[in-house]
């Protein structure tokens, strides 16, 4: 039963609700404003209640947060990482990219996974599937740790920076916002910034999908470069398994 409007000295009746449906009105608040626009008294309003039963729920904004970022991060698709048909690369390539999908639809969420700790069972589930991908391509527990870190952070930082540059309202196709940065970078000036000048072609398509698959190729050919030996000691290891801990130096032989 729906709660009465409450106003002066008016108590209406409370209304029944469900944690899903205050995380859900948060959720309006980020798609409209980004993560400064969640605030309990903005999802109060949103659903028709007063903000202490919004602490029912949630006894802060921290844990509202959280549980928003939860929501945001259920929408990951984990199929293509988890088949086991798929090369480990095309895995990892096919996460990241759904990951950066779903903030680019949703740009509002990069700030709010850059400011709530990623700590539920949807962000666990992320770094099981990149942690288990990374094994399977031959990383030592420790270093596919270290490497799931990294990768999450290339993602998030990546579409950080491409979010950055949008206005509010829906997000342009890929090609027109390259193009729009080719047209900003032809106002650098070729005297004084020659070498970016030069490249400003390959500068403009910072933010599209090639750059960035290109960035975690890079990142997943460093990591390959680095991984120990399927038996044995190989060089630059400490006997354990974890690479880069033995010998300065002394690398993978091609």
């Amino acid at each position: 039963m729906a709660e009465r409007a409450a106003g002066p000295g008016r108590v209406g009746r409370r209304r029944a609700l469900d944690e899903a449906e205050v995380v859900d009105a948060a959720l309006r608040l980020l798609d409209r404003g980004g993560v400064e626009a969640v605030s309990v008294r903005g999802v109060a309003a949103g659903i028709g209640v007063a903000p202490n039963t919004v602490y029912t729920y949630f006894p802060d904004k921290a844990a509202l947060l959280r549980a928003l970022a939860e929501r945001v991060l259920a929408e990951v698709d984990h199929a293509a990482a988890g088949s086991a048909g798929l090369p480990w690369r095309d895995r990892v390539h096919a996460l990241a990219a759904d990951l950066r999908a779903r903030l680019l639809a949703r740009p509002g969420a990069v700030g709010l996974l850059l400011s709530a700790p990623m700590d539920g069972p949807h962000a666990l589930a992320l770094g099981e599937t990149l942690l288990a991908v990374l094994g399977e391509a031959g990383l030592a527990p420790r270093e596919a740790a270290r490497a799931c870190y990294l990768l999450i952070v290339q993602v998030l930082g990546s579409v950080a920076l491409e979010v950055a540059e949008l206005e509010e309202g829906p997000v342009p196709a890929e090609r027109e916002r390259v193009a729009a940065r080719r047209e900003a970078l032809r106002a650098v000036p070729a005297e004084h910034f020659p070498r970016t000048a030069a490249m400003a072609d390959t500068v403009a398509e910072y933010i599209s999908t090639e750059q960035f698959t290109w960035s975690i190729d890079r990142v997943l050919d460093g990591l390959t470069a680095v991984r120990p030996a399927p038996t044995g000691d190989a060089p630059g290891t400490d006997g354990t398994g974890a690479p880069g801990t033995g010998t300065p130096g002394r690398g993978r032989r091609s």
